[in-house]
């Protein structure tokens, strides 16, 4: 048997062992759900700290926050969650929330503004990769005792200066908004670290569902919160099992081993549009696709080199094949949706621009290392874009990794080209524009931020400015604008390379009803799930 063929038969035989591995979960019971995603890219359960996208999709089913979205009707925005309602001070600096009656957390503890204290302090003190998102209103681990005060039953909130004050209440319905019983976590706190190790594998929430176990890179299970506020959850249990190949999710879907299958490509979709009792859903997701460029690298500093990445990315020719109906091309870092958002997309594959910009910058043949978490449709990219660089002289050497191992490499600065994708922490524009064009210390001494510009070395050419003027601009048509001429000159100087915009495509079985992904805005929910 020649190598080949030990691959196929190798390749066969885990499929059938994947397969089989499921067979217990045949149609499966009227109060559980069942999903397959992949969810290798969960490092961490604590809303403190998890900043990926499948933890985002725990962590919205388990832990409630001080507003939040109705997954039944997104478009009205942010609602009371754990505040039942919330007054702006005078000189729009202050929020003061009051916490609703009556909830509790899955301990039995009961929630408290003590415990919202607790949560919005410690995000900030634990100073984790997400903490910029609370840390951006001027809260540090040496004021938050002043500035994040709970009295009573009353939260009150202080920022630095006068924002917005849907910008604010965006930002507080992101993962590290989460609301955790202070009790629970500080008697499972070690050596001063409130709790954060404990809260990687376990759970101290409130909301629908509470973790009863997270086994990486296999599943994820959830029980429901009898007691929960908004009434319990007809899906008494949910598991989410990884399960990275395509054609094993479809199968497992047809046979009615699984309910919903997360991760499907454009050909396991047309097959399973042909399945009876399969239905296909279409959503349009806030997620990107984008490739950036280390600005540490000789080369690839150059604004024309820069400039000349955008012209050999074969952006029709992928979205009309293997990204067929689940993603559309956008060269923007606002989704479509979002306040700000454009909707122009100026570069195509042209080999011939690319080398005359290549030729100008005095760049000759180089390569670089480029590193892509191993997913289908992205490792897909990497090869696509491997192909036309090396038309235009570049050499894409591939790392190919789990999320854990190549976001640890893309967050210290050891990439030179990273393909990946980025999704929104908040349905407010400053969600993307104070990553991708913001970066006001560019560092090494800065350490490892969540900000993209600061991942990737860019100082932001001025940009910086910009978006900080725009988030505290209070005209939404005045805001909206400024955001719009940040993103044009974004796409002419910045070393990201924004190609597509996700439209998830869910295989479901019919009998499953509600399930909503979150929209642009935010993460799926389960709650609703009826069958």
């Amino acid at each position: 048997m020649n190598a080949f063929n030990r691959l196929l038969t190798s390749a066969a035989i885990g499929l059938a062992v994947s397969v089989a591995s499921f067979a217990a979960y045949a149609e499966t019971p009227a109060n559980m759900l069942v999903l397959a995603n992949r969810i290798d890219d969960i490092t961490t359960l604590d809303p403190a700290e998890s900043f990926e996208f499948a933890g985002s999709d725990v962590s919205r089913n388990i832990y409630g926050r001080l507003v939040n979205f109705d997954p039944m009707d997104l478009d009205a925005g942010y609602q009371p969650d754990l505040a039942e309602s919330w007054v702006v001070s005078e000189d729009g600096k202050s929020i003061t929330f009051t916490m609703r009656e009556g909830v509790s957390f899955h301990s039995g503890n009961p929630v408290r503004a003590e415990d919202a204290e607790f949560s919005l302090q410690r995000a900030v003190i634990l100073n984790k990769t997400p903490s910029f998102i609370l840390t951006q209103f001027g809260f540090t681990a040496e004021n938050v005792a002043d500035t994040i005060k709970a009295e009573g039953n009353t939260l009150t909130i202080t920022t630095d200066k006068k924002y917005a004050t849907s910008f604010v209440l965006n930002c507080l319905t992101a993962v590290i908004g989460g609301i955790v019983d202070k009790e629970l976590v500080m008697a499972n706190e070690v050596d001063g670290d409130m709790g954060n190790t404990w809260l990687k594998t376990n759970s101290a929430g409130s909301g629908a569902y509470k973790l009863v176990g997270w086994k990486p890179n296999e599943s994820v299970t959830l029980e429901s919160n009898p007691d929960f506020y908004l009434g319990a959850p007809a899906m008494e249990r949910v598991i989410v099992r990884h399960v990275q190949e395509s054609a094993t999710q479809r199968l497992l879907l047809e046979r009615g081993d699984i309910d919903v299958a997360r991760n499907l490509n454009p050909e396991d979709i047309a097959g399973a549009r042909e399945a009876e009792g399969i239905a296909i859903d279409d959503e349009l997701r806030g997620r990107l696709m984008y490739i950036s460029v280390n600005q540490k690298h000789p080369e690839l500093s150059k604004p024309q080199v820069r400039q000349a990445i955008k012209y050999l990315v074969d952006y029709e020719g992928m979205q009309n094949s293997f990204l067929n109906g689940q993603y559309t091309i956008h060269q923007n870092f606002l989704p479509r949706t979002y306040l700000g958002s454009v909707d122009e997309n100026p570069f195509s594959l042209n080999i011939e621009k690319a080398k005359e910009l290549l030729a100008e910058a005095g760049a000759g043949e180089f390569e670089i290392e480029v590193g892509v978490r191993e997913a289908q449709e992205r490792i897909e990219i990497t090869q696509s874009l491997q192909n036309t660089f090396a038309q235009a002289g570049i050499t894409l050497n591939i790392t190919v990794g789990t999320a854990k191992q190549i976001l640890s490499r893309y967050r210290a600065r050891e990439l030179d080209m990273y393909m990946g994708a980025w999704g929104p922490d908040y349905p407010d524009p400053h969600t993307n524009a104070g990553t991708f064009a913001f970066n006001p210390d560019n560092s090494d001494e800065a350490g490892a931020t969540g900000l993209l510009a600061w991942r990737n070395s860019w100082d932001t050419d001025g940009l910086t400015e910009k978006t900080a003027a725009a988030v505290v601009e209070g005209d939404r048509d005045v805001r909206a604008g400024m955001y719009q001429e940040i993103q044009a000159e974004f796409r002419e100087v910045a070393p990201f390379t924004v190609m597509f915009q996700k439209i998830e495509q869910t295989g479901r079985a019919e009998n499953v009803q509600n399930l909503n992904l979150g929209g642009a805005i935010t993460s799926v929910s389960y709650w609703p799930v009826t069958k």
